[in-house]
C-alpha cells in the first residue's frame, strides 16, 4: 500500500541518492533445476523473501516502490496521486494471473482456455515438487509427448514415482482432445516456449571458471548454444540434459 508518511520519506531517501549518483543492484541470478517453489538462492535471503514462489508478491512490492517514486508526475495532489497509483495497482493480481494461466497453458499446449485449464497447471506443478522432477527437461519433454504417447516415457522417468505422471497424463491427454491442431504443430508450438537449453548455473560456473584460468572456450560455446535456446542442437546435446545433483543447496552472494 502507499501512505503519505511513507512516501515522504522514501522521496527524501531517493533525492539523497539522486544526488549521490548511487544506484540499486539487483544482485546476481540463478537458474532452477528441480522444481521446487520454496526455492532460494541468495545466501542473504534467510526467510525465502524472495523464493521462486514469492515472485508474484515480490513483484507487486517492486511496483508500489516505483509507484512511489512516480507519484509527484501523477498529479499534483499528493493524496490524488496516490489514489491513481493505488487504482494501478489494484489491477496487478488479475493481470499476473491472467499471463500465468497463458503462458503455462501455451507450456502444456492448450491454445483454447477451458475453466479446468487452472487445476490441471497446478496439479502438474505439484507434482513435480512431490516427485523432484526437471523443471526445464519435464516441460521441453512434454512436447514430444503431446506429439506421441510413445514418448512418454521420457517425461515420466524424471518423476520420481512416474505413476503420479500417469495420472496426471491421462487427464492432460483428454484436455488435449479437445484442442485444434496436429499433434506434430501441438508440438512446434510447444518447443517454442519451452527452451531445451537454459544457462545452468554448474554450466555457467564451469565457464566462470575456466575463464577466469584464461581459456574462453567454454564461455563461448555455451553463448554459442543459448544464442538459440529453442532449437534441439546436437553439437550441445550435452547442455540439454539433466545437470549433477549438487552436493549442496546452489547459493549467490552479491558483489561477486
Amino acid at each position: 500500500m502507499l501512505d503519505a508518511d511513507r512516501l515522504r520519506a522514501r522521496r527524501h531517501e531517493h533525492r539523497q541518492y539522486v544526488d549521490r549518483g548511487e544506484t540499486i543492484d539487483y544482485g546476481p541470478c540463478a537458474f532452477l533445476d528441480t522444481y521446487d517453489p520454496a526455492t532460494v538462492f541468495s545466501s542473504i535471503d534467510r526467510n525465502g523473501r524472495y523464493a521462486f514462489a514469492n515472485q508474484p508478491r515480490i513483484a507487486h512490492w517492486n511496483l508500489a516502490r516505483l509507484a512511489e517514486c512516480l507519484l509527484p508526475h501523477l498529479d499534483p495532489d499528493e493524496n490524488k496521486a496516490i489514489e491513481v497509483a493505488q487504482d494501478v495497482l489494484s489491477g496487478y493480481a488479475d493481470a499476473f494471473n491472467t499471463a500465468y494461466v497463458e503462458g503455462f497453458r501455451a507450456k502444456i499446449g492448450l491454445q483454447t482456455p477451458q475453466k479446468e485449464d487452472d487445476a490441471l497447471i497446478e496439479d502438474l506443478l505439484g507434482h513435480m515438487a512431490q516427485q523432484s522432477a526437471d523443471f526445464t527437461v519435464t516441460f521441453r519433454n512434454l512436447g514430444k509427448a503431446a506429439e506421441s504417447e510413445q514418448a512418454d516415457g521420457a517425461v515420466r522417468g524424471l518423476f520420481a514415482d512416474p505413476a503420479a505422471y500417469d495420472g496426471w497424463a491421462a487427464r492432460w491427454r483428454q484436455r488435449l482432445a479437445a484442442e485444434p491442431g496436429e499433434p506434430s504443430e501441438r508440438r512446434v508450438a510447444m518447443d517454442a516456449v519451452n527452451p531445451a537449453i537454459i544457462p545452468r548455473n554448474h554450466l555457467v560456473e564451469e565457464a566462470l571458471a575456466a575463464a577466469m584460468a584464461g581459456d574462453l572456450a567454454p564461455f563461448e560455446r555455451l553463448n554459442k548454444a543459448l544464442a538459440t535456446p529453442f532449437e534441439d542442437q546436437a553439437e550441445f546435446a550435452d547442455y540439454a540434459g539433466l545437470p549433477p545433483v549438487p552436493a549442496a543447496p546452489y547459493r549467490t552472494f552479491c558483489g561477486t
